[in-house]
């Protein structure tokens, strides 16, 4: 019997439409959701590989508790009843001794998060945190103190850009279909594409014009633009005049900030500089730049990130075809979204977060996801209270976070670890007790809410039954729940009754999504009037180049270039970022992407390995302040000469993921822990390392 099942991929986060063929109740086939604007029947290859996840015989397959130390993999088999009495006495004891705050949940933002956070909020702990502060957190608080609005509410019309520029956004290596789609529709038209990065990327190769900038400078890169710009008068005249506040300032903050000045401090000739100006003006407002996806460079990432925000408002480019855009929920049309479980009324909660953000302490990155690298100071420090339980659901710390060998450390001061995962994760091999969850081609999951300049509704459905004895994300926490006492925050025994809870009131019900994968409020796309219209969400109702966010909390809107430093002689600046095989750190023992790409390896640029005596594909020992480790070295031209760079999401620990275990080397143990302390981004390239022949 033939079956045909639309569905969300989940092989990565962007979650993109599939339709799932099944027969006989096996998964024959996945493509793209072809009902779904822009899409078509594309897939990436971590989509395409959906089924090499769900039969993988070395992930996760049942409960399992350990018994010897922590990482030494030595495990038992469990029951759910036994594996759930487990975690829930345990945490019934740290919640009677310490409170629910010494509880923590951190995980990679999901359909599932407010289950997530609505099962912390019953215990009482305010400490939820999630991956996208370690990729965005700075992002974030840069467009808050602009717009008002965060990153994730706002979107880039990429098939009507006429000139995109791109700093490090490795958009056809790191793939979201539909993006890139667009974007290479957009390029077919005649759109121009500016890429900027010390390495010359996939990317970098598609581009009309391409930069080798000095790492860490393309915030004096952009000072410069908007140098040009202002003094050329090339920006908007009348989007600027009607929405911007503080354009004076920004003119008398970048004066000094000359081409000739940022030529000295990125290595790109003055011209070229101020012809992107010029050439980007021509095409406004229907321009992009790109303010990123990961956001975690450097210690003044928010003033980068800001940086880029401020040229596209002097572009006119906020809410026009062709640029960005504010997501529309469905209450533009007189719809209601789906419920949150985070809706209900719950307890007070009276103590401060783990990371203190929201407090005079860190005041600005948003609490909706937290600081994540705090973790282990407040662990080890136990400031501004003891935690003594984490719970880590698809998130691994281990990798994930910088300083592996600092973040193990403060692990092991926790009375529990548990892992809700599908795969050996290197935090789940670290862990107390794993509780495996199904694939998401084994499991419904809740509602998408998918606002956009069309607001719609997604779901991802069942497409087989579990292979293994694994289950649902949001049962596994209701199941926690109850053994805690606060099951009535959660209303539902099975996916399909939390589906429909959240649907009650939309107007639409389940079956609704069978035809198309989707339902939508409306047909046509929702612009706001440009004029009177749009809706920023700042205090002042304007783009705010003055940030009242930032100097409400004491930081200065416009402070002054530092120059960033060069490494020493015999250092190098580390560098690091993806490839379009690999999400993160969860593919890497995927049977089909792992045979594309099974390790990393160090770029190093041909002339400074020349110097070193490194050979091409000869293994090389990398070391930095933290630690050291060992991995073959590419020698190319295709990176600048102080940097280095290292591939995420390698070098893995847990023994029975046995196709990735030991291969390459992780870039997190060799990262420093430091960070951006007004938006709340690590700083991953502010680490020097040292490379010699092993």
């Amino acid at each position: 019997m033939k079956e045909e099942v639309f569905s969300l991929c989940f092989m990565c986060s962007v979650r993109c439409p599939i339709k799932v063929t099944v027969e006989n109740g096996q998964v024959k086939w996945i493509e793209g959701n072809s009902n779904v604007s822009g899409m078509g029947k594309s897939l990436c290859p971590r989509g395409a590989a959906g089924t090499s996840l769900l039969y993988d015989s070395q992930r996760v397959q049942s409960p399992l508790i350990r018994v010897g130390e922590r990482g030494s993999g030595t495990w038992r088999k469990a029951s759910w009843d036994e594996a759930l009495d487990y975690v829930g006495n345990k945490l019934k004891d740290i919640i009677d001794n310490y409170g629910g705050h010494s509880v923590v949940l951190g995980e990679r933002t999901q359909l599932a998060t407010h289950v997530s956070k609505t099962f912390l909020k019953a215990i009482g702990s305010p400490n939820h945190f999630t991956h996208d502060a370690l990729c965005k957190g700075s992002v974030n608080t840069a467009c808050r103190s602009l717009f008002g609005y965060t990153d994730a509410q706002m979107g880039i019309q990429y098939g009507k850009t006429k000139h995109i520029v791109l700093y490090g956004r490795n958009i056809f290596e790191s793939i979201a279909v539909k993006e890139v789609k667009g974007l290479m529709k957009a390029l077919e038209n005649g759109a121009k594409l500016t890429y900027i990065d010390p390495r010359v990327t996939i990317t970098a190769t598609k581009a009309h014009r391409y930069w080798m900038i000095r790492p860490g400078t393309d915030l004096a890169l952009n000072y410069a633009l908007i140098h040009v710009i202002l003094k050329e008068r090339l920006y908007d005249s009348a989007y600027v005049n009607r929405w911007v506040l503080g354009l004076q300032e920004l003119n008398d903050f970048v004066e000094p900030y000359t081409p000739q000045w940022a030529e000295k401090e990125t290595g790109i000739a003055a011209d070229q500089i101020v012809a992107l100006a010029r050439e980007i003006s021509e095409d406004k407002p229907s321009v992009v730049f790109h303010f990123g996806y990961r956001g975690a460079n450097h210690v003044n990432e928010i003033y980068m990130r800001r940086s880029i925000m401020i040229l596209n408002s002097l572009m006119g480019s906020v809410e026009a075809p062709g640029g960005f855009f504010f997501k529309k929920g469905p209450g533009e049309v007189g719809g209601k979204p789906a419920r949150k479980l985070t809706e209900q009324d719950f307890p007070a909660i009276e103590v401060p977060r783990f990371d203190k953000v929201g407090t005079p302490d860190f005041p600005l990155p948003d609490p909706n996801h937290g600081v994540p690298q705090i973790l282990p100071y407040a662990i080890m420090n136990e400031d501004p209270y003891p935690i003594k339980a984490m719970i880590a659901y698809r998130f691994d710390p281990l990798m994930s976070m910088a300083d592996t060998n600092a973040t193990r450390k403060a692990l092991d001061k926790l009375d529990l670890i548990v892992s809700i995962e599908v795969n050996y994760s290197d935090i789940a091999w670290y862990s107390d007790v794993i509780l495996p969850e199904s694939t998401y081609l084994e499991r419904t999951d809740p509602i998408q809410q998918a606002n956009g300049l069309k607001p719609q509704m997604f779901l991802r459905r069942k497409a087989v039954e579990p292979r293994y004895d694994t289950r649902e994300g949001s049962i596994i926490l209701k199941q926690i729940a109850e053994r805690l006492g606060t099951e009535k925050y959660f209303p539902y025994n099975s996916m399909d009754e939390l589906v429909r809870w959240q649907l009650e009131g939309t107007g639409f019900t389940m079956e609704d999504f069978e035809e198309k994968g989707f339902v939508a409020y409306c047909k046509d796309q929702i612009f706001w009037d440009r004029q009177e219209g749009i809706k920023f969400k700042t205090p002042s109702g304007k783009i705010e180049f003055k940030s009242s966010l930032l100097e409400d909390a004491g930081f200065p809107s416009f402070p002054p270039y530092e120059s960033m430093p060069s490494p020493e002689d015999s250092k190098f600046r580390l560098v690091t970022g993806r490839c379009a095989l690999h999400t993160h750190v969860s593919t890497q023992n995927v049977a089909l992407l792992n045979e594309l790409k099974s390790e990393n390896a160090l770029w190093i640029n041909t002339g400074a390995a020349k110097k070193l005596g490194i050979e091409n594909n000869s293994t090389v020992k990398v070391s930095s302040e933290c630690a050291s480790g060992l991995v073959k070295a590419f020698v190319t031209d295709l990176i600048h000469p102080e940097s280095v760079f290292l591939m995420h999401g390698f070098g893995h620990k847990a023994q029975r993921a046995q196709r990735s275990y030991g291969r390459g080397l992780s870039d997190a143990l060799l990262q420093k822990n430091v960070y951006d302390k007004i938006g709340g981004s690590p700083a991953f390239h502010d680490t020097f390392v040292t490379v010699e022949p092993a």
